[in-house]
């Protein structure tokens, strides 16, 4: 499979003030992360609020741009938001938001909204005919067109907002949250409908939740973020079933699932702290239960672990590749 999105250590920071004289800060949203999304997978971004997660998706479509690294679509720079050319480029590539009731207009028929990117990107198709097959390929029904967003439930409303950004058939998807506001029953809905539109169009994901259930349902590789920075990422059965980071593996310990209660759980002392504030060294540190001096001094790269996996901290012993 080939690399569809890449980005290589891309970093994004904010200036903030507190108060109308208060004092300025940088806070570092996403802080020299690389990672790759091949088409026909789907890499799922986990971690707590304030990770920086959403921000990487914005970095994604090219809804943000990077104060350092860089980002390629294709193989091509992502060009300058607003432009002919990035235009072109979101074309292919689209996002579905983690509300759909603010992502769709509550005074036009669903239908409407469906077919709005055709027009915008200017695709010559009969808008009418694309619409109700969009709409038969998310599982709702041509009547479903002619009703309002509040006329629809959750589920529903969320398959219309899937099926508006169908529409430009992308090759990109970028999730953020998109079943985080539904029930658990609508949830696997939903998750099952991408699987199977991914199945059939062999378009990439980049699927961004703070829930693991999901993520292990639909993912196949996975990147633990914590404080703007990966910690940890590699195939999604390995990482989610023995995870070597002491914050992926609280993260993991806490998550729901089948069977008899945990006796392993990991509790994390505190909350994440202010991305403002950021600790030295190992941005986790405050929190981990296994540090060492060495994680307050010394900021521990991302290295290989294992055959696909990597992992950031001084306590995991890297992989050592043994030639052919």
């Amino acid at each position: 499979m080939t690399d569809l999105l890449t980005l290589d250590d891309v970093a994004r920071a904010y200036v903030t003030r507190k108060g109308l004289l208060g004092r300025r800060s940088t806070v570092r949203a996403v802080d020299g992360v690389s990672l790759q999304v091949k088409a026909g997978e789907t890499l799922g971004i986990v971690g707590e609020s304030g990770s920086g997660k959403s921000t990487m998706g914005r970095i994604a479509l090219g809804l943000e741009r990077p104060n350092e690294g860089a980002v390629r679509f294709d193989g091509a720079p992502m060009p300058l938001a607003g432009t002919p050319e990035w235009r072109d480029a979101r074309r292919r590539m689209q996002m579905v938001f983690q509300d759909p009731l603010a992502a769709l207009d509550r005074r036009l028929p669903v239908l409407t909204q469906i077919i709005e990117p055709l027009a915008i990107h200017k695709i010559d198709t009969d808008p009418a005919r694309a619409g109700l097959e969009a709409l038969t390929a998310v599982g709702l029904s041509r009547d479903h067109g002619a009703r309002f967003p509040h006329e629809l439930s959750g589920g529903q409303r969320q398959r219309v907002v899937i099926a508006r950004a169908l529409m430009t058939a992308p090759d990109l998807l970028v999730c953020d949250e998109p079943v985080s506001a539904l029930d658990v029953s609508i949830q696997a809905q939903v998750v099952n409908l991408l699987i199977d539109l991914q199945q059939r169009s062999g378009l990439g994901m980049m699927f961004i939740s703070h829930d693991l259930r999901v993520v292990r349902q639909i993912s196949t590789r996975v990147a633990v973020m914590y404080l703007g920075r990966i910690v940890e990422e590699g195939p999604a059965a390995d990482v989610l079933r023995t995870p070597a980071h002491p914050y992926a593996r609280a993260l993991v310990s806490a998550a729901p699932a089948p069977g008899p209660r945990r006796t392993d759980r990991v509790i994390l002392t505190g909350e994440p702290p202010n991305p403002a504030a950021r600790p030295t060294g190992c941005a986790f540190h405050p929190r981990c239960p296994v540090a060492v001096a060495r994680c307050r001094s010394e900021a521990p790269p991302l290295v290989p672990i294992a055959s696909g996996r990597s992992a950031a901290c001084h306590l995991i012993t890297p992989f050592a590749k043994v030639a052919a």
